[in-house]
C-alpha cells in the first residue's frame, strides 16, 4: 500500500532524507521510529503530498504522489502532529465540513459523521466546540477527521503526543481496532506504543533508515544465544537452579527477583541451542510448578538507542 524507493529531500544546504527505501504491506500498522528532526515528519509530508520529493519515488494505494497526488490524497487519512481542527466549530458541524470536503455526498454525510463519532469514542461531545474539548478529545477528533472517508491508508505523525497515560492508552486502542480495515504508518518517539500498537519498525536516523524489521524479530538481533527467563513454584531455589544447569545446551544460570515469591531464574544457552523446551521438560519431571517460561530479548530501547547513537558513523541496515 506505500512504497518508497530511494527517496530523498532536501531544503537548500539541508538534506532531511537521504536516500530512504521501504514498503508497507495492506493492513500492517507500521511504526516509523526516530529522534527529533530524524526525518519522520518530512517522509510523512512527502506521502501526503504537502512536499515534493527531491529525488526517488514514493506511491500510496498505487498512485504516484507527484505524477497522482489527488488520488493519492483521497487515499489516504492523514492526522499531524497539530490536529488541523477549528476550534470555533462544533464537533458535528466540523466534521460534516469535513466530509462535504473529502466528496462523501449529502446524504451520506450524516450516517459517515454517526459513524466515525462511535468509532472514535467522541459521540458524547459531538455537540460541544472543539475549542472548549480537552486534548485528549480534540486528538479523537483530529482521527475522526483522518478516517471520516474510510480511506485504505492512515498516516498519523505523533498520534499520542501532549496526551496524559490514560488518554495514550485511549488512542492506541483506537488505532488498533482501525487495523486490518487500513494501512497505517503512525510516526512516534514513545517505545512501548510501537511495542504495544504496531507490527512492524522502520527506524530512520539522520534522514537514513537503519533498521526495517518486525518487533519481535529486533528484540532478538544482536544475540547469538537464547536466554530465557523462568520462574517456578514448588521447589527449593538451590535444587531447582542445579537441575536447571544439567539441562543439556544451557551456559549459565543467574537468578532474579521476582514479585510472586517464587524461583525466579535468567538462563543462557549455548550457541545455536534451543533450550526451552528441555527447560520446561526439567521442571515437570522434578515434580516443581513451571509459572513463566519465555524468551529475553533486547529491549526496544536499547535497540532504539544502539541504532540511532549520534557516533555510529556506518550501520547496516536490518531488514526482514
Amino acid at each position: 500500500m506505500i512504497k518508497v524507493e530511494g527517496l530523498t529531500k532536501r531544503y537548500a544546504r539541508n538534506v532531511a532524507v537521504k536516500n530512504i527505501s521501504f514498503e508497507v504491506g495492506k493492513g500492517e500498522i507500521v511504526g516509523f521510529l526516530g529522534k527529533n528532526g530524524a526525518g519522520k515528519t518530512t517522509t510523512m509530508r512527502v506521502l501526503t503530498c504537502f512536499l515534493p520529493p527531491t529525488e526517488g519515488k514514493a506511491s500510496v494505494a498505487g498512485f504516484d504522489v507527484l505524477e497522482q497526488p489527488m488520488d493519492v490524497k483521497r487515499n489516504i487519512g492523514y492526522l499531524p502532529e497539530t490536529p488541523p481542527l477549528y476550534p470555533e466549530m462544533e464537533v458535528w458541524d466540523y466534521l460534516s465540513f469535513v466530509a462535504k470536503l473529502k466528496g462523501i455526498s449529502g446524504g451520506d454525510i450524516v450516517k459517515r459523521v454517526d459513524e466515525v463519532c462511535e468509532r472514535t469514542a467522541i459521540g458524547d461531545v459531538k455537540y460541544k466546540i472543539i475549542g472548549k474539548l480537552s486534548k485528549g478529545y480534540r486528538q479523537r477528533v483530529g482521527l475522526a477527521q483522518a478516517i471520516i472517508h474510510n480511506p485504505p491508508v492512515l498516516i498519523l505523525d505523533e498520534p499520542t503526543s501532549g496526551l496524559d497515560p490514560e488518554q495514550q492508552l485511549h488512542v492506541r486502542q483506537l488505532v488498533a481496532s482501525l487495523s486490518g480495515d487500513h494501512t497505517i504508518i503512525l510516526s512516534t518517539h514513545i517505545l512501548s506504543e510501537v511495542e504495544q500498537s504496531c507490527s512492524k519498525v522502520i527506524i530512520i536516523n539522520e534522514g537514513s533508515i537503519v533498521a526495517v524489521d518486525s518487533v519481535a524479530a529486533l528484540h532478538k538481533r544482536g544475540r547469538s544465544t537464547e536466554v530465557v527467563a523462568i520462574e517456578v513454584a514448588g521447589g527449593d531455589s538451590f535444587q531447582i537452579k542445579q537441575a536447571l544447569e544439567q539441562v543439556p545446551g544451557v551456559a549459565r544460570v543467574v537468578s532474579r527477583d521476582s514479585k510472586s515469591g517464587n524461583a525466579a531464574f535468567e538462563v543462557e544457552g549455548l550457541e545455536n541451542s534451543f533450550i526451552r523446551p528441555d527447560l520446561a521438560r526439567s521442571i515437570v519431571h522434578a515434580g516443581w510448578h513451571l509459572t513463566e517460561l519465555r524468551t529475553v530479548g533486547e529491549s526496544l530501547e536499547d535497540i532504539f538507542l544502539e541504532l540511532t547513537r549520534a557516533e555510529k558513523k556506518e550501520v547496516e541496515v536490518v531488514t526482514k
